[in-house]
């Protein structure tokens, strides 16, 4: 069975989300739930360096919050994507709208 652990830390202006596991319809309803109430206050990062799969649902996650963040004045980042990561979210033709980062310290510069 599919697994997602989920570590919250807190920064200076932003909650970050390390993910570890698989990001799909059977392990997102935690991430999910976060993303959604922390992205109207903060910023949101997602570490997702060790995401082993995401399907569509995961990459529904991230659009859902960047657009909530956008209508909140917060953003949500994707920090260090992993292959199956970015391969999912390429898929979907918006790479170019999504604030993929490599570190936290590139929070505070956007």
């Amino acid at each position: 069975m599919d697994q997602l652990t989920i570590k919250e830390k807190v920064g200076a202006n932003y909650i970050l989300l390390e993910l570890n596991g698989a990001v799909n319809a059977y392990t997102i309803s935690e991430l999910s739930e976060k993303v959604y109430n922390y992205i109207l206050d903060s910023n949101v990062v997602l570490d997702t360096s060790e995401v082993t799969q995401m399907d569509s649902s995961g990459v529904g996650v991230v659009i859902g919050g960047h657009n909530d963040g956008q209508g909140c004045g917060t953003k949500l980042f994707v920090l260090n994507p992993s292959d199956s990561v970015h391969r999912a979210l390429d898929k979907t033709g918006f790479m170019d709208t999504f604030n993929i980062i490599h570190s936290v310290t590139e929070v505070s510069d956007a």
